[in-house]
């Protein structure tokens, strides 16, 4: 038994650095991760049909455990989409262009709007949300459109989704392959997502404001769709304007009660979740009158299309790494001797007697792992190797985990979530029409020194 456990263990790095190189080359490594579960499965159970049952309760054991983070992204998209055919997010948003009276101003402003925004709603839906009303107003006082699509796509893609405190998706995967509770992940990387945030943009925004400067960039007219221009109106103006207000005021006031009654993890995204789909059902029967049963399905349908979208190569990917901790028992039985505290754990015991890790090397090595994970421009899908990784180092250095894991999860989202990826930067490229490559090449010197930074206080943090 004892060779057959080092074997898994072996086995397991194999395919963790098999993982890692595919993530270098952006490749996709679902495929991989399935073999993976296979194969271990194989060696545990010495059972074919077992080890082909394996790879099945892996995704069921996976899809499980993310199912409430996937169901709150799903009704959030769905009820973005209500709010931007009934027009009441153009209200919302409305206000903030009066204050936008220098490019400078309409930059922080649309940066902090779009932050704020992607907290409830998600970066990918805020953009849709607020682009066609901010772009515009941007544009009108001197910011250009590619200023626009940096200051949504930091705040947004950057820091709303490298923190999520209000959804909580990033924060749940990450502290879940650690073995951490969500809370402790989502309490160390306040100080680092500050950190990453007010570097990254205060150097964005001086690299944009000297090339405008300079004359290298200057605002365009912006080319809207014209599906928007010619959407049906669903709602009074005097509607618009009262939902305006009690959308935002409901989820201020679930903020309000996670504070108070100390709600986070599963607790808290219900609370998001269920708040949302009382608006979204409310809103949708309000607006579509006799149609509202069809619409509300049909809304949900979109909602959970984008979900599965987003979260489909999450799961194989997340099934793999759930074996090294509490998930080998739950999907395999108990296969492991009673020595063993779990792969990882095993793994991190041992590299805790075999390396002299120190916590520079720890963090720099994090930064380094999370933004190789990002590289397939997904920015979830690698972050549970982070966890992994995190809870192994956790042996050598007997602290810093939480902060190891919020170190990996920010820079794996920094770079795959959005913000230097090409492919991951259409929507806000799309919105603002800018070129996706122009906008990536424009973040990345921020985005490095950001990382930079703060990796070197995550080392006085560990």
């Amino acid at each position: 038994m004892g060779v057959e456990l080092a074997l898994i263990h072996w086995v397991y790095v194999l395919f963790i650095g098999g993982i890692i190189l595919l993530m270098a080359v952006r490749r996709d490594t679902s495929l991989l991760c399935i073999v993976g579960v296979f194969v271990i499965a194989i060696l545990a159970t010495d059972s074919l049909t077992g080890s082909v049952s394996g790879v099945f309760n892996s995704f069921i054991y996976a899809i499980k455990e993310l199912l409430p983070t996937i169901l709150i992204i799903c009704i959030i998209v769905s009820l973005g989409r209500v709010l931007t055919d009934t027009g009441i997010n153009d209200v919302m948003v409305y206000p903030f262009t009066k204050l936008m009276k220098t490019p400078a101003l309409a930059f922080w402003i649309i940066g902090i709007i779009m932050m704020v925004s992607s907290w409830f709603f998600w970066p990918s839906p805020g953009v849709a949300l607020l682009g066609a009303v901010l772009l515009p107003a941007a544009i009108r006082v001197g910011l250009p459109g590619l200023g626009v699509a940096m200051a949504m796509n930091l705040f947004g893609h950057g820091i709303a989704l490298s923190g999520d405190y209000v959804i909580q998706a990033a924060p749940k995967l990450t502290a879940d392959a650690a073995g951490l509770p969500v809370g402790e992940v989502m309490e160390a990387s306040i100080p680092l997502v500050i950190t990453m945030g007010i570097v990254t943009t205060v150097t964005a925004f001086y690299f944009l404001r000297r090339d405008m400067k300079k004359g290298k960039l200057i605002a365009e007219s912006p080319v809207l769709p014209e599906a928007d221009k010619e959407k049906p109106v669903l709602l009074s103006s005097t509607q618009k304007k009262w939902f305006a207000l009690l959308v935002p005021l409901l989820f201020v006031l679930d903020v309000v009660a996670m504070a108070i009654f100390d709600l986070q993890g599963g607790d808290a995204t219900s609370l998001i979740g269920g708040t949302a789909i009382v608006i979204l059902v409310l809103l949708t029967l309000i607006a579509h009158k006799s149609k509202g049963l069809e619409e509300t399905t049909a809304y949900l349908i979109n909602g959970f299309q984008f979900g599965f979208k987003v979260f489909g190569p999450v799961i194989p990917i997340a099934a793999f790494f759930y074996l090294g901790d509490a998930g080998f028992t739950a999907i395999l039985g108990d296969q492991l001797p009673k020595g063993s505290a779990g792969i990882v754990n095993d793994l991190g015991s041992a590299l805790a007697g075999a390396i002299p890790l120190t916590k520079e090397i720890a963090a720099v090595s994090m930064t380094a792992i999370g933004a190789i994970t990002g590289l397939d421009g997904s920015g979830f899908s690698g972050i549970s190797l982070v966890g992994s990784v995190a809870q192994l180092f956790e042996h050598s250095l007997d602290s810093g985990a939480a902060t190891l894991t919020a170190l990996g999860q920010i820079s794996a989202i920094w770079v795959g979530g959005g913000t230097l990826v090409p492919w991951a930067l259409i929507p806000a490229a799309a919105i603002c029409n800018v070129s996706p490559f122009e906008l990536a090449r424009r973040n990345l010197v921020p985005v490095v020194i950001g990382l930079i930074v703060t990796t070197i206080v995550a080392m006085f943090l560990i």
